[in-house]
């Protein structure tokens, strides 16, 4: 698999908490979206790393396409 899986047509709205990681899902497969639950294993993606800097609600990509992973850059809308 070389393409990620588009697991949403819209961003995920996430509230997330200051100082926490979070990994979001690369590959598209998770089935716990945004979030990486493994399913990538023994293909080419890995999940990123996303630590927030205060406490506050963010958009995770859910199509996968963005050039600004992990947040949503609007690429949904393109593709």
């Amino acid at each position: 698999m070389s393409k990620p899986v588009r697991a949403s047509d819209t961003p995920y709205g996430i509230e997330v908490e200051a100082e926490k990681t979070y990994f979001w899902c690369a590959c598209g497969q998770s089935e716990n979206q945004p979030f990486c639950d493994g399913s990538h294993k023994g293909s080419e993606f890995t999940p990123v790393k996303y630590t927030a800097k205060e406490s506050t609600k963010v958009y995770f990509c859910g199509c996968k396409s963005t050039n600004n992973q992990p947040m949503c850059d609007g690429s949904h809308k393109k593709s």
